[in-house]
């Protein structure tokens, strides 16, 4: 099963919305359950470098079906999945990729998003998620 582009493009509506809550110029892409790009959105002024970060993002988030931060913590020196950012064409293991579920609980795309801090990347990405219920 997989995110509708309707739900894609409200998750990115929403993302969008709370950037510009936040004073904030981001890039948000939203991936389906395959981790295919289904809707994106470069802010007006927001870095040409976060355009690919906030797909990996995006994609690393469905690869492994937990947020890209936890994901982060687990590929610490020393940690179980150590250098994993180096597999898969390039993984971004820092926060603001999170899974998107329906309501069956049942993992159909994610949302990733860049520009920010890392916090603000999540808070954002968040948002998005929670336009979705």
């Amino acid at each position: 099963m997989n995110i509708s582009l309707q739900d894609a493009q409200a998750a990115v509506q929403a993302a969008v919305e709370k950037s510009q809550s936040l004073n904030l110029k981001m890039n948000i892409a939203v991936v389906d359950s395959g981790a295919n790009l289904v809707a994106f959105a470069r802010m007006d002024g927001a870095w040409l470098g976060s355009i690919d970060i906030a797909i990996k993002k995006a994609k690393t988030a469905r690869f492994f079906d937990m947020p890209t931060g936890d994901i982060g913590q687990l590929s610490q020196p020393g940690g179980s999945l150590y250098h994993i950012e180096h597999s898969n064409g390039g993984l971004i293991s820092f926060p603001g990729g999170i899974p998107i579920k329906n309501g069956e609980g049942t993992i159909v795309g994610a949302i990733g998003v860049s520009g920010s801090t890392v916090e603000d990347d999540h808070t954002v990405a968040q948002a998005g998620v929670e336009a979705l219920g």
